[in-house]
């Protein structure tokens, strides 16, 4: 699959809750082997968009298409299939981790494999302890969440990501919830996927990630994507003046 073709394709997405409209007519191109990073204050509808992507929420109307599969019309009644099918073309790495606390670290990565795709246990066990190798965690293997460092349960959170192997890595601002020290070892092994070729689309705060990563930087505010472009561009000189407060205030917060 080429760079330039899009992996991932959404027009027209909308969601809201309740009176609150969320998403307002999104579109959006992710092509393969690129990064894209979202950026925005909170409450943008950053989250909203990556869950509607994976399938964890539905939205009101507008179409997805991942890694070449049929565009999902959200005008009308999508079915359970339908939505798990999305859900398989991509994998979500969450805020809080959200791993199993009563299961192993070796457990929380086989979970989805063997639950949900059905792959044999141990060929699925096989994966997650060369991908545990690969990140440095081998040894943690069989200890549970409570006993590992916030960046090693972020770590892990990717490694659960990866065994499921998707065409497309979500990641909803992976860093957030890390002490300062902890947060250069997730964005370490961010960068080590990106130039590897992995599509991600990244709804982050750091914008210095997303200088040295980014293909495209999409700057959302109210629902909407108010700029678009290269980092250079977006973070080094906006167009938009909402682009340019929000970027002024992460760059000198005093």
């Amino acid at each position: 699959m080429s760079r330039t073709e899009s992996l991932l394709a959404v027009r027209s997405l909308a969601k809201s809750f309740g009176a609150e409209q969320v998403l307002r007519s999104i579109d959006l191109d992710v092509p393969a082997g690129t990064v894209t990073t979202l950026i925005g204050p909170s409450g943008s509808g950053k989250t909203t968009l990556l869950r509607c992507l994976n399938g964890l929420e539905v939205p009101d109307a507008g179409t997805v298409a991942v890694a070449g599969g049929p565009a999902v019309d959200f005008g009308g009644k999508v079915s359970k299939k339908t939505l798990g099918e999305l859900r398989d073309r991509s994998a979500m790495v969450f805020q809080h981790y959200n791993l199993f606390p009563h299961k192993t670290v070796l457990e929380n990565v086989v979970e989805g494999p063997v639950v949900v795709q059905k792959r044999p246990r141990a060929e699925a066990a096989a994966d997650a302890t060369r991908l545990l190798e690969r990140v440095g965690l081998a040894a943690k293997r069989d200890d549970f969440p409570f006993s590992l460092s916030g960046g090693q349960q972020q770590r892990v959170g990717i490694v659960r990501a990866l065994a499921l192997r998707p065409k497309l890595l979500l990641f909803d601002e992976p860093t957030s919830a890390l002490d300062a020290e902890l947060v250069g070892e997730v964005l370490s092994l961010m960068k080590q996927l990106a130039s590897e070729g992995w599509t991600m689309l990244v709804a982050t705060h750091e914008l210095q990630f997303a200088r040295e990563v980014a293909n495209e930087v999409l700057f959302m505010d109210g629902g909407v994507i108010v700029e678009r472009g290269a980092p250079a561009q977006v973070l080094g000189n906006p167009r938009e003046e909402r682009t340019r407060r929000f970027v002024q205030r992460l760059t000198d917060p005093l």
